[in-house]
Formats: structure tokens, C-alpha cells, sequence
């Protein structure tokens, strides 16, 4: 048996190749174009040595160029490794060595970027986009394109077989490699075509959520795509020109975090007229009720809010038509896919609590991953009895309902983006000043939570940096989504009985 994720794109050039499959200002693509150019593109991989099985890094923002290159390494049989833009090259370095990349392809944009981070790790950079000159590239993707004889059809692969490698990490250290198989996203993203959200091929989407992150790539670029539906790419999230963009291209279809509701909300007051929407999904955080309720209100349509991780694929529940929505709730379990609650303090056996009870919610099915690349313990602790344990708390009402009440772990959530309180610790610890610090999340209307650093100064410190000092330091080190924008000095932490950090404590003292 064979199935392979580059099928969605292939199979809509065989069964609408005149369709619009993609807009990006004044370029549109049907869906023969897009697949025909990924071919050709795929076709240049395999000269430049890719192989079944290869893991290729991907880096690029909501450009044509992230589709047509992720399909293309699909097409010659290899492993896409999305990477975060917002990365410094030394965390890049990271993603390309811990996964072992062959390649990286990255567009001229983020070229300075990468092509630090190729060099440090020793793997080849191929540019893409516009044609500039880039240190140490081996070529750009489009020129050694038409060097190649376009492949005929994409490379097979077994279901199970790695599609995909999603970068994650928890707070135990540094990022993990989530594998995602063909089967999972393949069955991801038919689920949230026909059985979640009931896209139609006369859809029209935003592709506004970035492509390199799990929401944007699989419910925005390939769920729209399984369904023959339209995507219009927006390469950076702008509130008024988003509902711009979706009046001019009668965009009916959004996929949106909190924040970007919140900021079309905002910008409806200043624009002259709105998009006529149906469908409109978010997930990445909690949704506030009230910017759901005002939702509904000014754009006459509800939010379909959902829950997922990308170990899941990453749908896991979300509110549905065939079920009703439920607001503060993430809906139902997917169609194949079973969402429970376990106790949370069993660490090597699952047992299911009953309906209304709080515990750690726990997912098993087609959308599950693989396991963590490289990292044997880490898939042990996290695949238990059959279900992935996610490591948040929530519930499970009577007639099915899911609602998220707290993290397990730590995990902050920024605008959508997992920040993880470890990496940003020992991030600061790198500072001389710093002898201890904890991170946390805050309550922030606008991303929903913010990063804050409770730090100890080091007593011999020889000079004792001020808070804005830290904050400018850590803007330095880390990515623009990590670093803390507020930092508070303590001389101590509140301790529990095995002498961990009491968060909830902080969080709570802060909070106020």
C-alpha cells in the first residue's frame, strides 16, 4: 500500500487542473500549474542527491514559494522540516543538526538567516524567490529547476512513513522533533475538509496563520487544497489589510489565533467594507468568549473554535456543525479520533476518569504522531497505553463536550506560539547577572498570555542590570515570540516541599 501527503495536490491537478488553487497579490496558479512546478522543483532535488526518506528543512514565509518547495520535497519522496521564522540562526543550526537535514531551502527573505545557520551545521542552503546573492549557497531553487527533466509523478511512499517533522519542545529542554506520518496528515486534513468544517471547492481561504507552523499548514493550506477550495496567501498578518485582501478576493473562509480576532475586530471599525464570511475556525489559545460573542456581532458568523498540538496533527476537537459549538469549549473529538480525560498524576498507565472530572487530556488515532525523532524516553513518556499524552488539564462534560482549564506543563502561549519557560531560562542564566530565574505567563488581552522573567541577580554581580537592560539582553538571544517583555527582581522564590519553584505562586503575585 502507498499513500503519500503530495496526493492532495496531485490528485486536484488530475480532477480540477483549471481551478484557482492559489492567489498571492497578482499571481494566481490552478491547481495543474502549482502541481506542475512543484514536479520541476522536485525533479532538482533529486539531483541535488535527495532520496526517499531525506529530511529536508523548509524556510520561507506565506509565499508561493513555501507550497510549491513543501511539495516538491513531498513529490521526490522527502521528509519536510518546517522552520520557525522567527528563529536566530543559532536555533536554525539547531532544527537543521537534530534532524539531520540534508538541505535547506530557504527564501531570499530569511537568506541572511539561514545562511548562518547552513553554514554552522554544514548543510547545503538552496535559495528561493527573488534572485539574490546569498554567501555560500549552492543555487537557487528556480534556476536549477530548469536544469532538470520534470518528474512524472511524485515518489511513493508507505502510509506510515515520515511526512513531515514539526520542531516542539516541552519544558524539559531543548526542541523536539515531532514525526508526522503521510496517513496522519493525510486523514488530518480530509477530516477537517469534510467532517469538521464541510468545506466546499467553491471556498475561498486566507492563508494569514504562518505555513511553517502545524494550524496554518495543515487546517489552512492543506485541508482548503483537499477540498479543491481556493487559498490567498497573505505573507504577513496585517489586520486592515487582511480584510482588504478578503473583500477583494471574496474570501469566505478564515483560520485565525485569538489575537488575529481580536485585531480584525479592531480594524472593522475603520474598514469601509467587511468580508462576507462563513467559516471561520480558531485554535493556537484560548478563545475569549467575549471576542467571540463581538465576533459574531460584527461579522454575522461564529468562531468554530478548536484544540490540537502538533504531535496531533493538529487537530484533535473542534466545535462542529454536527454537533452544535459550545462557546469556551474546543467542541468534540474529530471524526477517528478518540479525546479522553485521565488522571493526571499516573505517569506510566492511562485510566480514563469519568465525564465532568479534571485531569490530563489524552489523544489516540489516525492523527497521533509517529514519535519524537531521535529521542526513544521522551516517545515513551508521551505514548502510554496507545494515547499521546498532551500534558493539558481539562474536562470532558456529558454530552461530549471539551473545555481546557490549565496547562500541565508550563508552556506559555504567545499570540498563538508555544514559548517554553526552560529554553528561556537558561537563556538568561547566560547572563552574568542572572543566578536564577523562572518564567511565566501573564494574562495579556492582546496575546493572550506574555512572557515574564522572575529573576535572582547574582549577590557578586559587578553590575546589576535593570529590568529594561535584561529585557534588551534577552532580545539579543532569543526569538522575537521568546523573549520576556517583562522581568521582575525577587530575593527569593516560593518553594514547595521538594524545593520546586511554586509558578502558580508567581504567577499569582504578578498577575495582580
Amino acid at each position: 500500500m502507498t499513500l503519500s501527503l503530495a496526493s492532495i495536490l496531485a490528485e486536484n491537478a488530475r480532477r480540477r487542473p483549471n481551478s484557482t488553487a492559489l492567489v498571492e497579490g497578482d499571481l494566481r496558479l490552478t491547481f495543474a500549474e502549482l502541481w506542475q512546478q512543484s514536479l520541476a522543483q522536485a525533479a532538482a532535488l533529486v539531483e541535488l542527491g535527495v532520496r526517499p526518506g531525506d529530511r529536508v528543512a523548509l524556510m520561507a514565509p506565506n509565499v508561493t514559494e513555501f507550497p510549491r518547495a513543501y511539495y516538491a520535497i513531498l513529490a521526490a519522496g522527502g521528509v519536510v522540516v518546517p522552520v520557525h521564522l522567527l528563529l536566530t540562526a543559532e536555533e536554525v543550526g539547531y532544527v537543521l543538526q537534530d534532524s539531520g537535514a540534508t538541505v535547506l531551502i530557504s527564501h531570499a527573505a530569511t537568506a541572511a538567516v539561514a545562511a548562518g545557520a547552513a553554514s554552522a551545521a554544514q548543510v547545503p542552503l538552496v535559495t528561493v524567490g527573488p534572485a539574490v546573492p546569498v554567501p555560500g549557497a549552492v543555487g537557487r531553487l528556480e534556476e536549477l529547476t530548469g536544469r532538470a527533466t520534470p518528474l512524472t509523478h511524485f515518489t511513493a511512499r508507505q502510509p506510515e512513513d515520515p511526512a513531515v517533522v514539526f520542531y516542539t519542545s516541552g519544558t524539559t529542554g531543548q526542541p523536539k522533533g515531532a514525526i508526522l506520518s503521510h496517513l496522519s496528515l493525510v486523514m488530518n486534513a480530509t477530516v477537517n475538509a469534510f467532517d469538521a468544517n464541510h468545506v466546499e471547492s467553491t471556498d475561498v481561504a486566507l492563508g494569514a496563520l504562518p505555513l511553517f507552523h502545524t494550524f496554518g499548514q495543515t487546517v489552512s493550506m492543506n485541508s482548503t487544497w483537499r477540498a479543491g477550495a481556493t487559498l490567498v496567501l497573505l505573507p504577513r498578518f496585517d489586520a486592515d489589510a487582511a480584510l482588504a485582501l478578503m473583500v477583494r478576493e471574496g474570501v469566505n473562509t478564515f483560520h485565525g489565533v485569538p489575537t488575529m480576532y481580536i485585531a480584525l475586530l479592531e480594524a472593522a471599525k475603520r474598514a469601509p467594507e467587511l468580508p462576507r464570511l462563513r467559516l471561520c475556525i480558531s485554535g493556537g489559545a484560548s478563545l475569549p468568549v467575549p471576542v467571540l460573542e463581538r465576533f459574531d456581532a460584527v461579522f454575522g458568523t461564529s468562531i468554530w473554535e478548536g484544540y490540537g498540538l502538533s504531535e496531533t496533527s493538529p487537530t484533535a476537537s473542534v466545535n462542529q456543525p454536527d454537533f452544535g459549538t459550545r462557546a469556551g469549549t474546543v467542541g468534540h473529538p474529530v471524526w477517528g479520533v478518540d479525546v479522553e480525560i485521565a488522571r493526571p498524576e499516573l505517569d506510566d498507565r492511562i485510566e480514563l476518569l469519568p465525564a465532568g472530572e479534571l485531569g490530563e487530556i489524552v489523544v489516540r488515532g489516525h492523527n497521533v504522531f509517529l514519535g519524537y525523532l531521535g529521542r526513544p524516553e521522551a516517545t515513551a513518556e508521551a505514548l502510554v497505553d496507545g494515547w499521546f499524552r498532551t500534558g493539558d488539564l481539562g474536562t470532558k462534560d456529558a454530552q461530549g463536550f471539551i473545555s481546557i482549564v490549565d496547562r500541565k506543563k508550563d508552556i506559555v502561549i504567545r499570540g498563538g506560539y508555544n514559548v517554553y519557560p526552560r529554553e528561556v531560562e537558561e537563556t538568561l542564566l547566560r547572563h552574568p547577572a542572572v543566578a536564577e530565574a523562572a518564567v511565566i505567563g501573564l494574562p495579556d488581552e492582546l496575546h493572550g498570555e506574555e512572557v515574564c522573567a522572575v529573576v535572582i541577580l547574582a549577590q557578586d554581580a559587578e553590575q546589576r542590570p535593570t529590568a529594561d537592560e535584561l529585557i534588551a539582553w534577552s532580545k539579543e538571544h532569543l526569538a522575537k515570540h521568546k523573549y520576556p517583555r517583562r522581568v521582575e527582581f525577587v530575593d527569593a522564590y516560593p518553594l514547595g516541599p521538594s524545593h520546586k519553584v511554586l509558578k502558580r505562586e508567581l504567577r499569582a503575585r504578578f498577575s495582580r
